[in-house]
Parts: C-alpha cells; sequence; structure tokens
C-alpha cells in the first residue's frame, strides 16, 4: 500500500461497532461435539532404522562446500513484489537442477513470474514431488549486517547462522535438500526415489500463477506418491511442530465512493457541510462492523461457518495430543497479548484457531493523515481484509456470503474488489508419506508435535487437490525472522542446543527419501 495514507479511525469505527449487529442470529458460532479422549502418540510410530553411513559421510566431508551453495543462493537477490532478480534465480535453479542430473529441465513462463520444473529419473518404484519456491520477501532497513544478500555467517546465542533474506524462508533448506541429493547422487551413483521438483517465483504473492506452472506436467505429476516441501520446523530445544495441511483464504478490498447514495463524488469537500452530506468514509466502517458481533469476534455473515467440515475422530486424537501440552500463555507472550478471545485456553483455543473462519481487517485508509489540522470530508475509503477458510468453506462460496450480506445490509454501493483466493489444504495422519516423515523424526529425537493443518494459508491445495496426492512440509532445522529483519538459518548449534545443524538438516532429508521409497 506504498504511498496510501492510512486513515486513524479507531475511535469511529469503534462507534459503528456499538451498533446492534446485523443478522448475528443467523450465523451463530458452531460447537462440535468431541467423540474421543484418545490421544494421537507419535512415539508409537517406529523410528526409521535405516543406515546410510557412507552418505552421511560425504555430507560431512562436503559440508564447506554445502554451506556455500546455500550462501550462493541467497546471495541471487529474487525479491518477487519488486521482481528483483526473478529472473537470475530461476535460472539458478534450472541450472542446479541440471548439475545434479536432472534429465528434464525446463522453464514454464507464466502471466506473472517464471517457474521451474525438473524430473529425475532413479528408475525407483516410488516417485515424490517436491515444492520449491525460489522468491523472497523485501528487506527492512534495521538489520544488524550491512547486506542482508551477502551470505554473511554470524555467530549468535544459537551458534553459527547464515544471516540473510530468504536464509530459511525458503532458500536454506531447499539448498540443503539439492545438497542431500548431490550427496546420494555423488556416492551411489542414483536416488532412492524418482524426483519432480516444481519450484514458482510468486509464493510471496499468493501464488497466482502456480497452477500455470504445474500444468504442463500435471498428467505426470498425478501419478507420483506423494509431495513434499523441505522446511525447517525445529525450535532450538529441538522440538518439532509438524502440520498436515494449511487453511485456505480469500484477500479482498472494500471500497466506499460518493456517487448517487451521496457522499461527494469527485473530491474531497470542506468537513463543515456533514451536516448535509454522507460520508464515504464512515459507510465503510459500518459496512464492516455489520460482517460481526460488536466485539468484532463472531461473523455475522448468513452461512459464513456453515460449511466448515466438523474435526473427525482421527483429527480430534491430533487435537487431544496437542492440548496435552498447550501453554496458551507462552504463545500470547510471544504474540505480545494478554489474553485469547474469551479467555479461551487448550483445546478449546485449538480448536477455533484450526476450525474457524476468520475476518480480518488488514488496513484501511482515508481522508487526511498528515500532521497538523486538515478538516475535510473524504470522498473515498478503503479497506484491505482476509478471511481464512478451514476445509469445507471455499473461496467461491466466501466471496458470495460477503457480497449478499453486503447487498442486504444496505451497502450495494460498497465495491468488493477480489484480490487473492485459494481453498484449505489438508492430509492424513496415516499416509505413507506422513509416517515415514514422523518415523526419521523419532529417529532423530525430537519431540513432535502434530497438527490437522496450520491456521495459516498457502497454495497447498495445488498438491492435495488438484494433483490428488498426500503432501507434508517440514524437516529438522531451526531459523527465523521470515519476512523481518534479521532472518536467519542455524548452520551449526551452540553448545546446548538442540535444533539439528546443517549436516543433520541434510541427513535427515537422505533419510526421508529412502524412508518413503521403503514404505509398502
Amino acid at each position: 500500500m506504498s504511498g496510501m495514507p492510512s486513515l486513524s479511525i479507531g475511535l469511529v469505527l469503534a462507534l459503528s461497532c456499538a451498533m446492534p449487529p446485523a443478522a448475528a442470529a443467523d450465523s451463530p458460532r458452531p460447537a462440535y461435539a468431541w467423540a474421543t479422549t484418545e490421544v494421537f502418540d507419535v512415539s508409537r510410530v517406529p523410528a526409521y532404522e535405516g543406515r546410510h553411513d557412507a552418505v552421511h559421510a560425504r555430507i560431512d566431508a562436503d559440508l564447506a562446500a554445502h554451506v556455500a551453495h546455500l550462501q550462493r543462493w541467497v546471495r541471487q537477490r529474487s525479491i518477487s513484489a519488486q521482481d528483483d532478480g526473478i529472473d537470475a534465480m530461476a535460472s539458478l535453479v534450472a541450472d542446479d537442477l541440471r548439475a545434479l542430473g536432472f534429465s528434464e529441465v525446463r522453464r514454464v513462463e507464466t502471466p506473472g513470474h517464471p517457474g521451474v520444473l525438473g524430473y529425475y529419473d532413479a528408475g525407483a518404484e516410488k516417485t515424490l514431488v517436491v515444492y520449491m519456491m525460489y522468491d523472497v520477501q523485501p528487506v527492512e532497513d534495521n538489520w544488524q549486517i550491512d547486506d542482508p544478500f551477502a551470505g554473511s555467517l554470524v555467530e549468535n546465542e544459537h551458534g553459527t547462522v547464515l544471516m540473510a533474506r530468504g536464509a530459511t524462508n525458503q532458500k536454506g533448506p531447499q539448498r540443503a535438500f539439492l545438497n542431500a541429493l548431490d550427496a546420494m547422487i555423488k556416492t551411489t551413483g542414483t536416488l532412492p526415489v524418482n524426483l519432480y521438483v516444481v519450484a514458482e517465483g510468486e509464493e510471496e504473492l499468493g501464488s497466482p500463477n502456480f497452477g500455470k506452472v504445474i500444468e504442463p506436467w500435471v498428467d505426470r505429476l498425478r501419478k507420483a506418491d506423494g509431495a513434499f516441501f523441505p522446511m525447517n520446523i525445529q525450535r532450538p530445544d529441538g522440538s518439532v511442530s509438524l502440520n498436515l495441511g494449511v487453511k485456505g483464504i480469500v484477500y479482498f478490498e472494500l471500497e466506499s465512493k460518493g456517487g448517487a447514495w451521496g457522499g461527494p463524488a469527485r473530491s474531497e469537500v470542506h468537513g463543515s457541510v456533514k451536516s448535509l452530506v454522507d460520508s464515504p468514509t464512515l459507510r465503510l466502517v459500518q459496512a464492516i462492523a455489520s460482517m460481526t458481533t460488536p466485539d468484532g469476534n463472531t461473523i455475522t455473515i448468513p452461512g459464513y461457518y456453515a460449511p466448515v467440515t466438523p474435526p473427525t475422530l482421527e483429527q480430534q486424537r491430533l487435537i487431544n495430543a496437542l492440548a496435552t501440552g498447550a501453554d496458551d500463555a507462552a504463545q500470547q507472550r510471544s504474540l505480545g497479548v494478554s489474553r485469547w478471545i474469551d479467555g479461551l485456553t487448550g483445546r478449546d483455543a485449538i480448536v477455533r484457531n484450526l476450525f474457524e473462519p476468520t475476518l480480518n481487517v488488514d488496513g484501511l485508509w482515508s481522508g487526511y493523515t498528515g500532521t497538523g489540522i486538515k478538516t475535510i470530508l473524504p470522498h473515498v475509503a478503503t479497506a484491505k481484509m482476509d478471511s481464512r477458510l478451514p476445509p469445507g468453506l471455499e473461496p467461491d462460496d466466501a466471496y458470495r456470503m460477503i457480497r449478499a450480506h453486503l447487498d442486504a445490509q444496505g451497502f450495494s454501493d460498497i465495491a468488493l474488489r477480489p484480490m487473492s483466493g485459494y481453498p484449505a489444504a489438508s492430509t492424513s495422519v496415516e499416509a505413507p508419506l506422513v509416517r515415514s516423515m514422523l518415523g526419521v523424526l523419532n529417529k532423530y529425537g525430537a519431540t513432535t508435535r502434530v497438527s490437522p493443518w496450520l491456521a495459516g494459508s498457502a497454495p497447498f491445495h495445488q498438491f492435495t487437490r488438484t494433483l490428488d496426492l498426500p503432501f507434508v512440509f517440514g524437516g529438522l532445522g531451526y531459523g527465523t525472522g521470515a519476512h523481518g529483519p534479521n532472518e536467519f538459518m542455524l548452520i551449526h548449534p551452540a553448545a546446548g542446543v538442540k535444533a539439528a545443524g546443517l549436516a543433520d538438516i541434510e541427513k535427515s532429508y537422505v533419510d526421508i527419501l529412502h524412508a518413503l521409497a521403503e514404505t509398502r
């Protein structure tokens, strides 16, 4: 929203939210019946017992070169929002796949940034699709290093870290995965599974063209046994949070302009005429307020909760396990908040976070927000909003219900501009790919918490729905600072830090591929 002034309308919003909510009785918050007290026990998944000592030794021997590969990737700028270095990064990904021995590599042009497809034919029984994103977020000014694209190795309380934009999100873990492939190929001459790589350069933009990237090979990809996204999901204490999916999302703008309904149509006017002239700004605020209860915490759009799929028995067991170790106070401290809505804790908080849609205002702007005083009645007001969608609530239906609600409440003049949208994705914990991942995590002694899905959003429906594949994202390794300053990935852990360093990250990827190959 660069260049767009922000409206300070907290008082206006508070006043409008004090109005009785429209249609609140038509959209009650759901109450889910709980049918089991059983807890999913990760420790009952047998630890992976395979030994690949020669490959692991090769990783140790080549570790300095492997660190250099990570540095090479983060040094190539690839800021998708600014089209900065994107073309060169796409070429780097393609060239690295060729260097590893991928027999087919192709660049895929889209209406936006290009994608890259690669195929390694190992003549194996099993085939895995590996998702990669090669774009990164813009950088901020307040980094502790001079150049976030220098690939700097820095010492901090966790040990030696690679501090750079893209270090953990997601260039570091992705190149670590390719390092693991390199060690396997150099040691054994091949891989235990056939591999497809599908890489996009628009994940940070909401993946608007990822469907175009996979389109040339979609029929081939559907024949795979699963899909995997390399990612650092450890904490410094060595514990792991494994999410088996994501919520969907709709992201949109609402805009109120003066016109036939009232309000200044051409430009702002003197604030004194508010006695006679409608305010588009107040109208937008009231339209937003009509979509929730006065506290802003229950969506009043008729039917909005109804399509959500209730927790299955499998998901209830996962949630029961999550609830046994839930530390609401610690999560609240990490976010800088004092309480959850309605004082929720434990299982109740987990269920609401995972199984209820959200309605969130990301930004509001209108009128004058500069220094001093300027008394005007603005002619236009705009809001950016998002809604996270649990499985069952589809993007098209969400947009339809939002539009219908605004019209029914007399806000047909409010423009609704969809900007992005995709559905949720989820995979069963019983899928062989997931069990393989859990077995490897158990081998490395990681305490693992498994969630049915993440409350955030990503375009993983392309794997679970378009390709109809089980999909898992994760791996050993610790990193933080994604989308913010001082992003880093742990390379060499300090004493007492239990998260894996680069060598063990790569060894775990070797084990994951072999574990999948050995499933029956």
